[in-house]
């Protein structure tokens, strides 16, 4: 083989240092990235570790992250009033902004329009964004969902059993979790959907339709059900695990993100368990904080917390069948359009990886 003469060697070398520059600086800000044509595979193994928090090879210039938040007391709401989530991030030059939403469903659509990273939402608009193919990736379980979704009753209401909801308008957010425990409780007890009234309004609309007296019941999740029944508004008329229906809640990201700066899906969950861990160990602040910043009595938010406590845990297999029945009801019910493997949206290295960091680096 002939050698290279100088000035071919020279322009050579010249191209690959271009190459390599290019490679390193072709981030963009993460809400501006293209779908992933797939989403993320299930893998609840630790063989794949995600890469460590503390991996600094990666340039993030002009990187900004979209966190959607659903205002609620909790571990999420506390990262952000501390702005925790800032100064994590800060630290690699990643901004951050915040996104607040109602509800699920319009969160899946703005990860859909590639205007968010990252939500906190509950189980049915995983399951109805995964059947419209939006490319997203669950990758921790916030809420075990036994008790977090119930349908209440005015206080005094004669309704005292789920069969009596029969010819009864009944509050609901369309496409949330608690649209999928109403259809699924009413399926459980032999009512058909054609069998109530369903009238589809969000919370804020729904709290004063439901004091009224506009409908009869209401089908929601906490902290309105807490709230509505400790301020003697409402009684519990059914949750899940009385009627043997979980809704979990879930974190979730934009796959594309995840799949180009995986580290910094690690780090939103470090600061989350960080968040989590600091609330279970300072309840009386934390309960000060959300009293302040909701406007939620102290004596409804220690309620809230024995009702629902908050978890950041890996995705177990049990909680990916209650998802499968889900999927299963509302393809059965024409919810959603095609039947869906809830397995294959699955990625657990992330919070395996975020807790064991969080222990290492717990918040004073």
């Amino acid at each position: 083989m002939k050698r290279l003469g100088k000035s071919r060697t020279l322009i050579l070398l010249i191209a690959l240092t271009f190459l390599i520059a290019g490679c390193g600086n072709s981030r963009t800000n993460s809400s501006s990235g293209s779908n992933s044509p797939t989403a993320a595979p299930a893998d609840t193994s630790t063989e794949t570790a995600a890469p460590s928090t503390s991996e600094a090879t990666k340039h993030y210039e002009g990187v900004t992250l979209t966190l959607g938040i659903q205002p609620a007391p909790g571990p999420y709401a506390l990262a952000r009033s501390k702005g925790w989530f800032e100064e994590e991030f800060g630290k690699v030059g990643v901004k951050v902004e915040f996104a607040e939403f109602q509800t699920g469903p319009p969160m899946t659509e703005a990860i859909a329009a590639n205007r968010l990273d990252f939500a906190g939402l509950g189980n049915l608009p995983v399951v109805t964004a995964q059947a419209a193919d939006i490319k997203f990736t669950e990758i921790s379980n916030i809420i075990e969902g036994k008790n977090n979704v119930a349908i209440i009753v005015p206080k005094g209401s004669k309704i005292t059993k789920v069969e009596e909801l029969k010819g009864k308008k009944i509050a609901v957010a369309k496409g949330s979790n608690a649209y999928n425990f109403l259809y699924r409780g009413l399926d459980k007890v032999g009512l058909k959907p054609t069998d109530v009234e369903v009238i589809q309004l969000q919370p804020n609309e729904a709290q004063p339709a439901f004091e009224t007296g506009a409908v009869d019941a209401w089908a929601t999740w906490d902290p309105y059900i807490t709230t509505n029944v400790l301020t003697g508004k409402a009684t519990i008329l059914t949750d899940g695990e009385t009627i043997g229906v979980l809704s979990p809640s879930f974190l979730i990201v934009r796959t594309k993100l995840a799949q180009d700066f995986p580290e910094l899906v690690t780090t939103f969950l470090k600061v989350y368990e960080q968040a989590r861990v600091w609330e279970s160990q300072h309840e009386d602040e934390a309960n000060k904080l959300y009293a302040e910043q909701f406007q939620i009595d102290e004596t409804v938010l220690k309620a809230l917390r024995e009702r629902n406590a908050a978890v950041n845990l890996p995705i177990s297999p049990e909680v990916i069948e209650q998802q499968q029945q889900t999927a299963d009801f509302q393809f059965e019910q024409q919810t959603i359009r095609k039947k869906i493997d809830t397995s294959t949206i699955v990625d657990n290295q992330f919070i395996e990886q975020a807790i064991k960091d969080a222990a290492q680096e717990p918040r004073p």
